[in-house]
């Protein structure tokens, strides 16, 4: 039985007992209502157990939208300075597909040097030095593929497992999984800064999930919501006496239809009721040790605005949000690499890794799965669209870098390893299915059976492929 099953089933149940003519079918009905207290109190979002015991409890995504350079980050390639300046041999780059340039335009060697990091000597980029001190925490994959060389299909790809629209986002799928074990905030929550994704919000759509698993685009200061607050002349009284009435008449009818969307438009206004309470407490950093807000470089530039959403979405996870995006852009970097890798990673790279230290330290990293990436990386070869002479990279989905850590991850490790150019895997091969899928499995979900009944039939987020890529796991 899929879990979409087992939330409509009850409904479906008590219609036919309803309906029944016998005395028998009112007290069954009335033993059912009584033992499952209405699905829950028709709660989409309560808590469910997953098909095993995963490590993971909760997921945190560092969504790095735009395509971050591996060459300049994770994945050194010093063969590159032999060929700086001059293209490859075409018997290297037949058949590339690339978004921009051609196959033959001119080598880039990365200027950055890299430092082995922690006891497992993981290499990372000078831009990276405090990421670097959680190296024993972080897995690497280098071999991440995708099939998409343009953002908007990459970052569906991504985020929804397919590059065509309406597919619900991870997120979506984890929540629906899982439920969420917060009872005053969205199991799904979504927080940004830089400029936004090119697939919009697409990357947190609920896709034809119900709707109450879409994700909730939070801000960072004033109002996390908009219109959260009630407006002048309505008391938090005349609010509840509103949402009463309301709810009767959406439960009648949900008794009557066994219609979801019902379900989930009941738990939205009572959990919205209930936000106008606890998320303006979010933003209260008060209880947080001066220490703590300087790791995450906190009332400081240039890291402040993404410092505050690590701090949030570590404080989230605390209070049993499921799954929490940070998407920072733009890292699509066709020209001046070098100076907005500069920019991106000293933006980024401080609270990262305060993040990470803080749930170590709390005792939350072993349940809260992190991920760092974007929907792809960066050519070996050089785009040069100014005058000034400072050139960038184009997109490459062929072989790209992201990291894992967290619940169920083995940290200390680099999986997979591209060729001397870095142009394709050679060795350990992840397609973002297999991301996907390893990430559904650390939560305790088979990604073959998480799936959803569309239009006639079962989708799930790997689609049709993905493989757990288990040595990752710990």
């Amino acid at each position: 039985m899929t879990i979409r099953d087992q939330l409509i089933g009850a409904q479906t149940r008590r219609q036919f007992l309803q309906k029944s003519a016998y005395g028998v079918g009112m007290l069954a009905l009335h033993a059912l209502m009584s033992e499952d207290a209405l699905a829950q109190d028709n709660n989409p979002l309560a808590p469910r157990p997953p098909h095993f015991p995963g490590k993971a409890k909760s997921v945190i995504f560092l969504f790095m939208s735009g395509g971050p350079s591996q060459l300049d980050l994770f994945d050194p390639k010093p063969e590159l300075a032999k060929w700086h300046g001059k293209p490859l041999p075409e018997s290297l780059t037949k058949g590339l597909q690339l978004a921009f340039v051609k196959p033959n335009a001119a080598v880039m060697a990365s200027p950055r040097k890299f430092t082995p990091a922690g006891q497992s000597g993981t290499p990372f980029s000078e831009l990276l030095p405090h990421t670097a001190t959680c190296a024993d925490d972080i897995a690497v994959l280098r071999t991440l593929h995708s099939e998409a060389f343009n953002h908007d299909p990459g970052e569906m790809l991504l985020m929804t497992g397919h590059t065509l629209l309406g597919r619900p986002s991870m997120g979506s799928w984890v929540t629906y999984g899982l439920g969420s074990e917060s009872k005053d905030l969205p199991g799904f929550v979504v927080l940004g800064s830089g400029t936004g994704p090119s697939a919009g919000s697409n990357n947190w759509s609920n896709g034809f999930l119900p709707s109450v698993y879409q994700g909730t685009r939070f801000r960072s200061s004033g109002d996390l919501i908009p219109y959260l607050s009630n407006p002048a002349g309505v008391d938090r009284e005349l609010q509840r006496a509103r949402l009463d009435t309301i709810r009767a008449l959406n439960e009648t009818r949900l008794k009557e239809t066994g219609d979801n969307e019902i379900a989930a438009r009941i738990a939205s206004y009572e959990l919205a009721f209930r936000m106008q309470m606890s998320a303006p407490g979010l933003l209260d950093f008060g209880k947080e040790s001066p220490k703590t807000l300087e790791a995450y470089g906190i009332n400081q530039e240039p890291t402040h605005a993404f410092g505050v959403n690590c701090l949030l979405a570590r404080k989230m996870v605390e209070q049993g949000v499921r799954f929490v995006m940070l998407q920072h852009g733009s890292w699509d970097d066709h020209e001046r690499i070098d100076e907005s890798l500069d920019r991106n990673c000293a933006i980024t790279d401080r609270p990262t890794a305060a993040l990470l230290r803080d749930l170590k330290q709390r005792g939350l990293l072993d349940s809260t799965l992190v991920i760092w990436g974007g929907e792809f990386g960066r050519t070996p070869m050089s785009q040069l669209n100014r005058p000034d002479g400072k050139p960038g990279r184009d997109h490459h989905p062929n072989c790209f870098s992201a990291w894992m850590a967290g619940g169920g991850i083995k940290g200390g490790q680099v999986i997979g390893t591209t060729d001397e150019f870095g142009l394709r895997p050679v060795e350990g091969e992840v397609h973002i299915n297999d991301l996907q899928a390893t990430i559904l499995h650390c939560l305790g979900f088979d990604h073959t059976r998480l799936t959803y009944t569309h239009m006639g039939r079962a989708f799930r987020l790997t689609d049709v492929g993905g493989h757990v890529v288990k040595s990752l796991l710990a």
